[in-house]
């Protein structure tokens, strides 16, 4: 693992460069895997062209694709993307070459959504599929998949028990998709082992109840985890860095805890992983027991215990709204980078708008040029007027920002 931490005391650390191999982020700004369910038989289509170009030109440092399935069986939902087949290559390696053209690095998520698999999009309802949905247009079965027959609770079937041969099959899944990816031009992978996935579902002991080398104590759930970060490590580039997205409590009462991922943590860097993406939840309905208090950057804590007991590189993600905000957990050292989805939904621009947060001068030569000189034209003829606006823009979102801390913090 390489890391290079070149920020500096006259800029905000958000606007300072990390190196992680031989891939430098010219900021800490990460957009995250969002599932968009707008794929053509795992194929991306012009939607993430659109979807994940205008992240690009909105200048965050690094962009993920949406959740992108190893298997046909490892998929969220039907229009999930794929790379379990090779003319998925190219249909993504179109949107990498855009990204890429803008100068944002581009990465993608691999993933098996396990006994979470098949479920419909959150504007139909959010529903796990039926038996009888479970189909593929050629007529074969979509299987659930899990570490031992038991659901993800109510309203999902039962998953398949996964056999050894069937586990050794999913680690070269994802080693297969290792190598599409790398076909496709990506500069990065994270590997979802969060969120009651498949991976995720092996490593809690509410949903692992097997006996065998993949089941039992802490060692043996983690098993299945470090062999897939080993494969794909195997297959990818060494210049080429490997994160990976956990969720640091399960949401479970009795379930995974922080000591856990931070244990994981641990085995992952030695596995060759070098950013640790830190969310929560996701394994069962049992999460309405054990919730985690949401509030902004309410993930933010578990990133920091992980890194400091793990000793790994940890990107941040969870209601991050702000620069100021994303700026103080920075400087905080709970986290190297920031990851927002949500925010760059409501606005794609939301790297640009933070550096207004922090007062920085505007700097239209990181714009795109056909967007920057334009811009750059407009302030000159505005002149003061503008300037005097934005000021007054940034001061009452710096002391908004100072409001909404302190009603966050009152509430914990």
């Amino acid at each position: 693992m390489s890391l290079s931490d070149t920020s500096n005391a006259d800029t905000p650390k958000l606007f300072s460069p990390l190196t992680q191999r031989d891939l430098t982020l010219s900021n800490r700004i990460v957009i995250s895997p969002m599932c968009q369910h707008a794929a053509d038989d795992g194929r991306a289509t012009d939607w993430h062209l659109v979807h994940l170009g205008k992240f690009a030109l909105g200048g965050a440092g690094l962009v993920f694709t949406e959740s992108t399935a190893v298997s046909p069986h490892g998929r969220i939902g039907f229009a999930d993307l794929g790379l379990w087949r090779d003319d998925q290559i190219a249909p993504l390696k179109r949107v990498v070459d855009f990204v890429q053209a803008q100068g944002v690095p581009i990465g993608v998520q691999l993933a098996h959504a396990g006994r979470k698999a098949g479920s419909q999009p959150l504007w139909d309802g959010g529903r796990a599929f039926t038996r009888d949905q479970l189909r593929f247009q050629d007529g074969s079965h979509w299987r659930r998949l899990g570490p031992s027959a038991l659901s993800a609770g109510p309203g999902w079937s039962v998953p398949d028990a996964l056999q050894s041969d069937e586990i050794a099959t999913v680690v070269e899944q994802f080693g297969a998709a290792t190598r599409r990816a790398q076909a496709a031009g990506f500069d990065a992978i994270e590997l979802h082992f969060g969120h009651g996935y498949l991976i995720a579902s092996f490593l809690s002991p509410i949903s692992n109840q097997r006996t065998d080398g993949y089941g039992g104590d802490l060692r043996g759930r983690m098993r299945l985890a470090c062999e897939v970060a080993q494969r794909v490590r195997a297959g990818w580039p060494d210049t080429k860095p490997l994160f990976c997205r956990i969720s640091a409590v399960d949401g479970a009462e009795g379930g995974w805890s922080v000591d856990d991922s931070a244990a994981l943590a641990r085995e992952l860097s030695r596995c060759g992983v070098d950013v640790i993406d830190v969310s929560s939840g996701g394994l069962t309905e049992e999460t309405r027991k054990l919730t985690v208090p949401r509030g902004l950057g309410f993930q933010v804590d578990f990133a920091r215990r992980i890194k400091q007991e793990a000793g790994v590189t940890t990107q941040a993600v969870g209601m991050i709204v702000d620069g100021n905000q994303a700026e103080q957990i920075l400087q905080s050292g709970a986290a190297d980078l920031i990851a927002i989805a949500r925010e760059a939904l409501n606005d794609p621009y939301w790297p640009r708008r933070a550096r207004e947060d922090l007062l920085l001068p505007s700097d239209y030569s990181t714009w795109p040029k056909r967007h920057g000189i334009w811009l750059a034209k407009r302030d000159e003829q505005m002149g003061d007027i503008l300037r005097e606006r934005r000021d007054a823009v940034a001061r009452q979102r710096h002391q908004t920002g100072h409001d909404k801390a302190g009603i966050d913090k009152g509430s914990n």
